[in-house]
């Protein structure tokens, strides 16, 4: 039996969904959650269900975000499910783990359903129309290697973790030297020093790689 999460903030999808799997023998509870926040909760209290995501309905980053967020509850397995997704975060979210399938809104009945089953027996489900895009044309080294886990030990030293961190949670450099009881100096040359060594230019890409290397928690980074 399989519990499933529904992230997803279209009403009309949410019902169908809820229809099929109402069809389906092994549903033991099915959930919902109309963002990120609400995605991470339910997952937290239920980190072995099947997420059905529509992505293009939830406010993440990028594909790196849903990448870590999957690998923050490796027991979950996630269906893919949306109107239009581009080739390049396909092959991006698709050659990062076994745990995500897709299929699209405007496939059959009987694919879905067939989805929907395939991802309650933790087995990759690609759809057609996504088998044949990916199919005719070959994945680029950097689509493949852009998830590698980074060895965020070798590069931070601990004080420039615990920096990293609260500028990933969003707080300032003055919020963070007043609540570590440190200079603004100190903190901004931190900053400035982490930036450097991670080769990044701006919060959004530091707080990227804080999120693959594990620096921040997800249940924090939502709260």
């Amino acid at each position: 039996m399989r519990e499933y999460i529904i992230a997803d903030n279209q009403d009309i999808s949410k019902a169908g969904m809820m229809f099929l799997l109402s069809k389906q023998k092994d549903v033991s509870l099915i959930l919902e959650a109309d963002n990120k926040a609400e995605l991470v909760k339910e997952l937290r209290i239920h980190p072995q269900a099947v997420v059905i995501l529509d992505y293009t309905l939830f406010d993440f980053s990028g594909a790196d975000e849903l990448i870590v967020l999957q690998e923050r509850f490796k027991e979950s397995d996630w269906l893919l499910f949306s109107d239009e997704l581009s080739m390049g975060f396909l092959r991006q979210v698709l050659f990062s783990s076994l745990s995500f399938g897709v299929v699209m809104k405007d496939n059959s009945k009987e694919e879905i359903t067939t989805a929907l089953q395939c991802a309650s027996r933790k087995e990759r489900f690609i759809c057609n129309h996504v088998s044949n895009l990916l199919l005719s044309a070959n994945p680029s080294p950097a689509s493949t290697a852009s998830h590698t886990p980074v060895k965020e030990d070798r590069l931070l030293t601990p004080s420039e973790k615990i920096i990293l961190k609260e500028i990933a949670l969003g707080k300032t450099t003055k919020e963070i030297a007043a609540e570590k009881s440190l200079s603004f100096h100190t903190v901004n040359s931190h900053r400035k020093n982490i930036f450097r060594k991670l080769g990044v230019n701006n919060v959004h890409e530091a707080t990227k790689y804080a999120m693959r290397a594990g620096i921040v928690d997800l249940a924090e980074y939502y709260i």
